[in-house]
């Protein structure tokens, strides 16, 4: 769960039923908490174990974004979890200049549904998926890339080489901007005032109210996605010409977007000396080595990054593995490294302690046979459209990063230093001469 004003299930709610003993706490705009440091603004977003709400913090004189976990035993475990690793990497980061979301404060609040950990976190805008989803999965620019990538390294070397710790979960979501896509929602940029004390109507209690417009919203936003379905068919409909001019003219501008970015969700991390599960990471960054129980380090991070970087790049995951006829996800998430990178070597496919699941005794799959290979450099050239030259030096940056064996894998801090995440915009450049040129047209 992060702490952006995207976060959560788009388009969906909590559901009241989960506001229960054991479960979220009822938040009302205006509530305080921690002996009244932090007044409650609006709210950000959810996830299965918290709530997260704009926040005032009366003694800073600043926004933040305030987690309330359930209240339930295993909640407040995970919440301790995570209050560890973000503890860690805030007292390493006593400058904010290593890219990693900074913790506050933490605290106990309790409520009619139980004792719920909250933390205090920095405000924080759009997440990476909001981003390319606002770009309508098109892909961005190589130099907004490597902004972006210049953070998420920057975070990952942080963690890795001077805490000791892996993130276990990099993936878009989890890296947040440092202020919202639209400047309406930063409450800062937007000049929001705060609200210090309840508004009418809002005194505690009225549990059934604050139901009933739980109920109300959701038949609203049903309401809205079947009107909008409606109207996706009649533009489909159209299509032709007048489809891909309306497409063209629909594309969005970047510009004045900051594009700097932290680390952020550190429920799941652990120290590379105490790891706490075998299956880590989400499906579509997942590495080899973890789908394979081969064991983990530093290293699953850099596959997640590379996975990331290339969604970023292009719009689209790099893996996104499904069941087949005979067939599981594991089974074809593996066929699609092998089609992208080329054949895992026999010694790293057969050396896991669930190779047996997946490969014969010559490092061959079992069940999919026939692969089609497609490399990198060729996909984003092909596929894509990046221009050769671009294509072949992304395609360097990021080849490594995908290697089958972990121990070949760049760190952070190589990647860092590698050639194309040093190369100069010429944005600017361009910028001027056709400055210039417009110039001399008006002289003329």
């Amino acid at each position: 769960m992060s702490c952006s004003s995207s976060s959560g299930s788009e388009g969906e709610e909590e559901g009241f039923d989960s506001y229960r003993k054991g479960g979220y706490h009822a938040v009302r705009i205006g509530d305080p908490f921690s002996g009244g440091r932090y007044i409650a603004q609006r709210k950000l977003g959810w996830g299965q174990f918290s709530t997260v709400w704009l926040a005032f913090d009366t003694l800073s004189s600043n926004y933040v974004a305030l987690k309330i976990q359930k209240s339930a035993q295993q909640f407040a475990q995970a919440a301790l979890h995570e209050i560890e690793f973000l503890s860690a990497a805030a007292d390493g980061d006593l400058q904010n200049t290593k890219c990693v979301v900074r913790l506050i404060d933490h605290f106990k609040h309790a409520g009619p549904n139980g004792q719920h950990l909250c933390m205090v976190l920095e405000f924080l805008g759009d997440s990476l998926l909001r981003l390319i989803r606002y770009n309508r999965y098109k892909g961005l620019k190589l130099d907004r890339v490597r902004e972006i990538c210049r953070c998420i390294l920057t975070g990952l070397d942080y963690l890795h080489r001077e805490l000791g710790m892996i993130h276990s979960d990099l993936k878009p979501e989890n890296i947040l901007l440092v202020s919202t896509i639209d400047s309406g929602k930063d409450p800062v940029r937007s000049g929001l005032t705060p609200l210090l004390e309840k508004p009418e109507g809002n005194a505690n209690g009225g549990g059934g109210s604050s139901t009933m417009n739980l109920i109300e919203k959701k038949l609203k936003r049903r309401a809205k996605r079947a009107v909008a379905k409606i109207s996706e068919r009649r533009v489909s409909m159209v299509g032709g010409a007048l489809g891909e001019e309306a497409s063209s003219k629909s594309e969005r501008s970047l510009d004045g977007i900051d594009m700097r970015c932290k680390v952020v969700d550190f429920g799941n991390a652990c120290w590379a000396d105490k790891q706490f599960a075998e299956e880590i990471q989400t499906r579509q960054y997942r590495a080899p080595e973890v789908i394979l129980k081969s064991g983990y380090s530093f290293s699953v991070d850099m596959w997640s990054f590379g996975c990331t970087a290339f969604e970023l790049v292009t719009g689209d995951m790099l893996f996104a593995p499904k069941e087949g006829n005979g067939y599981g996800e594991d089974e074809d998430h593996l066929a699609l490294m092998m089609e992208l990178l080329g054949k895992m070597p026999r010694k790293i496919a057969i050396g896991g302690a669930r190779s047996k699941d997946y490969f014969d005794r010559h490092g061959d799959l079992k069940r999919i046979r026939r692969l089609k290979y497609w490399p990198l450099d060729r996909l984003l050239v092909d596929k894509y459209k990046l221009p050769e030259g671009e294509a072949k030096e992304f395609a360097e940056f990021l080849s490594p990063v995908l290697e089958f064996a972990p121990e070949k894998r760049p760190t952070a801090q190589q990647c860092l230093e590698h050639p194309w995440m040093n190369v100069v915009s010429t944005q600017n450049d361009a910028d001027n001469v056709e400055s210039q040129v417009r110039n001399l047209k008006i002289k003329g």
